[in-house]
């Protein structure tokens, strides 16, 4: 592949504060490699502004290898960029050429509050899983693994729904900043296993009820949550979560 240097504006959400006025400010970067990551060009912007006594632009940052889900950007009105199945990290500049204009922002939902620039505040994630998203376990040495048999098909199919990392990117895509696609794959991942059993009746319920009261909206099933999920986690998962929540739902009511 060829390696070449482009010439960037860079249009970047300023904001200093959750209740803090925000805006876009306009920067140039020079030089920037079509092989470096989408964060990489980020750090060289920062050190110039560094190096001329400006403050830094603060943005979400972690394993920088498409599993932590920190990399939180919407790029040119897609959520971690124009590249399909792929997180901001892992955006290479490649994807754009020289004598762009590229638009940065931070993620759009009530429920996600801005912290500052590019960082925004998604522990109401932390919350949903917290109110139902584990399992109860015996402690002490493992259980033999053909102890619980478990299907091939569902195994395959909890083990894609646990591809999610929670980016919100499928909240940042969705017109109603809905989260059910983050919280059906934090639910089948469990429901189709053996060991989601004991909690399978209040599950649903629980985390359904916790994302509600964190203001999330509702889905209308546009799909764009899973069009710009990084990991292309399914959307049958939600419906498969309307199952659980509905029959969670009779089950309470015995």
């Amino acid at each position: 592949m060829e390696h070449y240097n482009m010439n960037l504006t860079l249009k970047v959400w300023k904001q200093k504060n959750t209740n803090a006025q925000g805006g876009f400010e306009t920067y140039s970067v020079k030089d920037i490699s079509s092989e470096m990551s989408f964060l990489e060009m980020f750090d060289v912007l920062n050190e110039q502004l560094i190096n001329e006594g400006k403050e830094p632009i603060a943005f979400d940052h972690d394993c920088r290898e498409g599993i932590c889900g920190m990399c939180s950007m919407h790029i040119n009105g897609r959520a971690h960029g124009p590249w399909a199945g792929t997180t901001t990290c892992q955006l290479h500049m490649r994807a754009f050429k020289d004598g762009d204009t590229i638009t940065v922002e931070p993620w759009r939902a009530g429920a996600f509050p801005v912290l500052k620039d590019l960082t925004v505040d998604r522990r109401a994630f932390d919350r949903i899983i917290e109110a139902g998203g584990y399992i109860s376990v015996n402690t002490g040495n493992a259980q033999d693994a053909n102890c619980l048999p478990v299907d091939k098909h569902k195994a395959d199919l909890a083990f894609a729904a646990a591809a999610c990392i929670g980016c919100g990117a499928c909240v940042a895509a969705c017109k109603n900043s809905s989260a059910m696609l983050f919280v059906s794959a934090k639910v089948s991942q469990l429901a189709l296993l053996p060991q989601g059993d004991p909690e399978r009746q209040t599950r649903a319920l629980n985390m359904v009820a916790q994302m509600d009261k964190e203001g999330f909206g509702s889905c209308t099933n546009t799909g764009a949550c899973e069009a710009e999920c990084p990991k292309e986690i399914s959307l049958t998962n939600i419906a498969r979560l309307n199952r659980e929540f509905i029959g969670a739902g009779f089950g309470s009511e015995k």
